[in-house]
């Protein structure tokens, strides 16, 4: 049987397929085209054999109208596809921070007028302590922001007032903290009135009212006049902060309970070599829970959103404006001419509880900024008697009060006077005052004043 030769590889083919292979060997790969995944927040590659996937987007904070040029972008995300082996470094790096909580709105050399929104000046104004370590505090936040509807009612009133407290205290210099005292004394309401007698936003008793210049009589009170209490209650604060010696909580506290039941307090803890702060005294159970009630509501408005509640921002703009009135004048015609209700007039001016403000001044109602220079140039061209909207009859023989009534527009309120007293002496049959005035303004809601006869009925 013939053998089969044996074949041998040419070594020509065999060398160039040996180099070749020795060639791939020795030659380095081609990386992949890697694939570049955009985000919100910039391109970033993604590594080979990995899935691709975007980091979690962060939102930037909105910034307010008036402050956006300030606003910082958020940080640079890492770079997904860098190894795990890399976040071990040679020499120490700083961790990234987390953004920060948001606060007031303040920018660094923004005057107060600047602001869009009037919660963000107080913020930017505060300057007590927040009370946080202290659980009086604590109980009065859950209070309030249990209780919306209070807060509600009361910032709803406050929309009026507050531009103008938040300015008296920055002219003066003072935290912006008080501004909110309103709240704890009033709830912003300026017809209050306590079982101590206090009255007014401040809730001035009489006697302190009168020390610090506020007028009270039967036209006119001046605990309810927003511009004259203001200016009385902050001076009166800054006189308690310069006898305690610049203790703001101090002050506050005497404020609620007077000076020397505080001065009283502090000498104990002093002769007892114990702490002479407000957390420490022996003071009464309503002061002792005055003072972390405006600390309380000073955490609410900082971090409204902080407990779930939301403030409707206030223009920071003024909403009223002083105009004199140069005399005496009907309330009802002063709103007339100025082109806005009575009710909106009585809500700027609740220290004139009549119908007409106090002939013997102060000479000056509050109206709304946009409608004083139309009161100014009305009310310069009343008459004396068209100032007070009173309208003077003479009764003739056989005339009745409803008859005379009729003449004027006392209508249907005259006749709906009370009948006297059987007992009170009546005129004769026939006869009638000689002379009475008709009212012309319409009843003040809270206490309201008739016209009455100038002179009285004589029998006989």
């Amino acid at each position: 049987m013939a053998t089969p030769p044996i074949r041998r590889p040419s070594h020509s083919l065999l060398v160039p397929t040996l180099l070749a292979l020795a060639a791939c060997a020795h030659a380095p790969q081609r990386p992949a085209q890697p694939q570049i995944l955009n985000s919100p927040l910039g391109s970033f590659v993604a590594p080979s054999g990995q899935a691709v996937t975007a980091p979690p987007a962060v939102e930037a904070p909105t910034a307010e109208p008036d402050v956006a040029a300030s606003a910082t972008t958020a940080p640079p995300a890492a770079d997904p596809a860098a190894p795990v082996a890399a976040s071990i470094a040679t020499e120490p790096t700083t961790p990234a921070q987390p953004p920060p909580a948001p606060g007031p709105t303040e920018v660094a050399g923004l005057d107060p007028a600047q602001y869009a929104d009037l919660f963000d000046r107080i913020r930017a104004g505060f300057r007590l302590e927040d009370g946080s370590e202290h659980a009086a505090v604590d109980q009065q936040l859950r209070w309030y922001a249990s209780n919306p509807d209070y807060l509600q009612r009361a910032f709803g009133r406050a929309d009026l007032y507050l531009y103008y407290i938040v300015t008296e205290l920055e002219r003066r210099g003072m935290p912006l903290e008080l501004a909110l005292l309103p709240v704890v004394e009033s709830a912003f309401e300026p017809y209050a009135y306590s079982r101590a007698r206090a009255s007014g936003l401040w809730q001035f008793i009489p006697g302190t009212g009168s020390k610090y210049g506020l007028k009270q009589d039967w036209w006119y009170d001046g605990r309810r006049d927003i511009v004259e209490s203001t200016r009385a209650a902050l001076d009166y604060l800054q006189s308690l902060h310069d006898e305690f010696n610049g203790d703001w909580l101090l002050a506050i506290a005497a404020y609620n309970c007077g000076e020397a039941l505080v001065e009283r307090a502090v000498d104990m803890n002093r002769a007892a070599d114990r702490p002479l702060d407000f957390w420490d005294l022996w003071l009464p159970r309503e002061t002792k829970a005055y003072v972390p009630k405006l600390l309380a509501m000073k955490r609410l408005v900082l971090d409204p959103e902080r407990y779930g509640l939301a403030f409707s921002p206030i223009p920071n703009q003024p909403y009223f404006a002083r105009v004199p009135t140069e005399g005496q004048v009907n309330l009802r015609i002063a709103a007339e001419i100025a082109g806005i209700s009575p009710e909106d007039l009585y809500e700027l001016n609740p220290a004139f509880h009549r119908w007409a403000t106090d002939p013997a001044g102060p000479h000056f109602v509050l109206v709304p900024v946009e409608a004083a220079d139309v009161f100014t140039e009305n009310i310069t061209q009343l008459s004396p008697d068209q100032r007070l909207g009173i309208a003077h009859y003479s009764v003739h023989r056989g005339d009745s009060l409803a008859r005379s009534a009729r003449q004027g527009s006392a209508g249907r309120r005259a006749r709906r006077w009370p009948r006297p007293h059987p007992r009170v002496a009546r005129p004769r049959a026939g006869r009638a005052p000689r002379r009475f005035a008709l009212d012309h303004c319409a009843p003040h809601r809270h206490e309201c004043e008739y016209a009455r006869y100038t002179e009285r009925a004589a029998a006989g």
